[in-house]
């Protein structure tokens, strides 16, 4: 019996708005009752960090700003031309249950069976290596996806009540590699080895409401962002 994902395609926004609506995506994805999956682009550039790093930290550790505090955990991670995409589980869900460790190896094998589609052949990381501590992309940690030996594939999650949210970014794309394609390239490996059904989704009126509000009074605030 095929298991039923929902796909979103948010097209760019702001750093405030991107982060803002993976949280409500969080919050929803009960109701809703199907994973999502989300593929999304940043308007400016900008740099996000992981929910318990330091502000005065992660600061000095890049000039880039917007600097915004993710709803999950995970370093430094820079946007500008990356693939990043978010996934939403509800707790009914197996993937919910996972241990976290298991939940990220599940992950990037998935994303390398998508880039094994696209003719790249990519491994899990074994073990950490990180060149600089708390930034995501300055080495791998284990179960990191590898291409060429270079981390190409990071991910961070945060587990509540309401479902299992992960952050995931791909950078740099490939060469011959665009957006579109390896999109499909997922959604085609998801069915393949999961049986996933996907449904094209628009995103629901009151949920990008709750994502407006949330990026105004959240994730724009100097209070948030700067809180430890």
């Amino acid at each position: 019996m095929s298991d039923t994902w929902l796909f979103l395609t948010s097209g760019p926004a702001r750093a405030a708005f991107n982060m803002a609506l993976d949280e409500a995506l969080l919050e929803a994805v009960a109701e809703l009752g199907h994973p999502v999956l989300r593929a999304y682009q940043w308007s400016e550039p900008a740099a996000t960090f992981g929910y318990f790093q330091r502000y005065a930290d992660v600061e000095r550790m890049t000039p880039l700003r917007p600097l915004i505090r993710r709803p999950t955990g995970g370093g430094l991670v820079l946007h500008a031309n990356d693939w990043t995409y978010s996934l939403v589980f509800p707790p009914n869900h197996a993937w919910y249950s996972l241990a976290a460790v298991e939940s990220y190896r599940r992950l990037h094998e998935w994303i390398a069976a998508a880039f094994a589609l696209l003719g790249l052949r990519t491994q899990l990381a074994a073990a950490a290596h990180k060149d600089v501590p708390g930034a995501c992309f300055a080495g791998p940690e284990q179960f990191d996806l590898l291409l060429d030996g270079r981390k190409v594939a990071g991910a961070a999650q945060r587990r509540a009540s309401k479902g299992l949210l992960i952050q995931g970014s791909i950078q740099p794309l490939p060469e011959n590699v665009n957006r579109a394609e390896l999109a499909a390239a997922l959604c085609r490996a998801a069915h393949y080895q999961r049986d996933v059904a996907w449904v094209s989704w628009p995103l629901p009126a009151p949920v990008h409401r709750r994502a407006l509000s949330l990026a105004a009074t959240k994730y724009s605030r100097p209070e948030h962002n700067g809180r430890r």
